[in-house]
């Protein structure tokens, strides 16, 4: 099952230690399958506030991208980012092929109708 990296990055200025991150963070995906989802494009604010950048990155599952982020190559380059852009950043599966809400809901009810 798919799974992603997904982090909210504050607004930044510019920095050189940025630049080589993003230069240098293709290779560390390559051999863990991820690949760039959302990357520095512009988002619309629907409801709240979300300052900053969107970063969304596909893994073939949670384990790769578990190991991705604990990679040496990985883990080199990251305070080139963490030192100039505060963040959120979270690893989470996707939903299986075929995912119904209404099941989840359905769930939920019966919780609901438990608990009352």
């Amino acid at each position: 099952m798919t799974a992603y990296a997904i982090a909210h990055l504050r607004p930044a200025a510019p920095h050189p230690d940025v630049a080589e991150y993003m230069e240098r963070i293709p290779a560390t995906l390559e051999p863990f399958g991820g690949r760039f989802l959302v990357h520095a494009t512009r988002h619309e604010v629907k409801e709240g506030t979300w300052p900053g950048n969107v970063v969304v990155i596909a893994f073939p599952g949670i384990t790769e991208a578990r190991d991705w982020w604990d990679s040496p190559a990985y883990r080199e380059i990251a305070p080139l980012r963490s030192r100039h852009i505060e963040g959120d950043i979270i690893l989470i599966d996707g939903v299986p092929d075929g995912y119904d809400p209404a099941v989840t809901a359905a769930a939920l009810r019966k919780e609901l109708d438990a608990a009352g």
